[in-house]
């Protein structure tokens, strides 16, 4: 395995059994992923597709079935490779007689950390995590939103050149989000690997360097949002203001949205194909009318991942027919 890449797994497979019959269910089949030091990686995919079983395998909580990982070029079951990295459960659990200073001060403790240079740590993460206020109030007293950032700061609180997240964005609220987009930035800034996964897919766009998308155990397209999602554009969002009195010829079925406002005007929210933006906004500019905003809009994340879904769901309806 290569020491000069953060994660890399070789025919990684896990088959889960369950139920009296001990049914077979592959979580993972054959995954080959490399995680370049100091990127910022997406894993996407739908709920069973294999995000959490990796997260799991790597870190130790899981054994493989078959296949290699390995974390900076060390056996992910070598206990060694645990030492950098940090690491956020989807659904963590953490004893809730504990206030978060008591939380960061156990799992520093885990990593042989201790006296002022831990407690400096400890207030560092706090103030990052915005949980200064609440620092001494036992767990149990927390939102979700409050414990996911709890979370967080255990996951850092190593200062690890690898950090794997499951769902970090889980609970937030808008500024929880920002707050959380903002410490992947500067981890990366720092130099340290992040390899996340999220449901939120806005934010793996705005965030990752590459994502790997995953669905039902197989790793189905990687690369940069440039290579994934193209630079075509599909269609045009605009706003135009039309002004009380005046009236523009525009066909009823470009408009999305219509509202009047106060003072008269009607404010339209429409989507145009690409060939139709300039005669409109032509148009809207004849009859009288202001262009409040024009936005192309590209093939999304979500697309591209219903597309994958879509090809895993007909190449098995035709092993199904074939079988029959």
């Amino acid at each position: 395995m290569n020491s000069d890449v953060a994660i890399e797994t070789r025919g990684l497979n896990k088959i889960y059994l369950s139920g009296f019959w001990r049914r077979k269910f592959v979580g993972l089949k054959g995954l080959d992923l490399t995680v370049n030091k100091g990127e910022v990686f997406g894993f996407v995919g739908p709920n069973g597709a294999g995000k959490t079983t990796t997260m799991k395998i790597l870190v130790g909580l899981h054994s493989a079935t078959a296949g290699e990982a390995s974390i900076f070029g060390v056996d992910h079951r070598d206990p060694e490779s645990k030492r950098s990295v940090g690491f956020l459960p989807e659904r963590p659990y953490f004893y809730s007689h504990l206030s978060a200073r008591e939380l960061l001060r156990f799992y520093g403790r885990l990593f042989n950390m201790g006296g002022s240079p831990l407690e400096a740590r400890i207030n560092e993460l706090l103030e990052r995590v915005d949980l200064v206020k609440f620092a001494d109030i036992p767990l149990r007293s927390y939102s979700k939103g409050m414990l996911q950032r709890a979370g967080i700061a255990q996951a850092l609180i190593n200062k690890p050149e690898l950090i794997i997240l499951d769902e970090p964005m889980s609970g937030l609220d808008p500024m929880g989000r920002k707050l959380i987009r903002d410490i992947i930035f500067e981890e990366r800034e720092r130099g340290c690997t992040v390899f996340f996964s999220s449901h939120i897919l806005t934010d793996v766009e705005q965030i990752c360097d590459r994502v790997g998308l995953i669905v039902r155990g197989e790793l189905r397209a990687i690369g940069s949002m440039e290579q994934l999602l193209g630079d075509d554009v599909k269609s045009v969002e605009a706003t135009f203001d039309i002004p009380k009195g005046k009236t523009i010829n525009l066909n009823q079925e470009f408009i999305t949205s219509r509202r009047t406002r106060d003072d008269g005007t009607k404010r339209l929210h429409v989507t145009l194909e690409n060939a139709l933006v300039g005669p409109t906004i032509k148009e809207v500019i004849t009859s009288g009318g202001s262009v409040v905003r024009v936005e192309p809009t590209k093939k999304s994340l979500e697309t591209v991942l219903e597309e994958k879904i879509g090809e895993v769901r007909r190449e098995i309806n035709e092993k199904t027919i074939g079988v029959l």
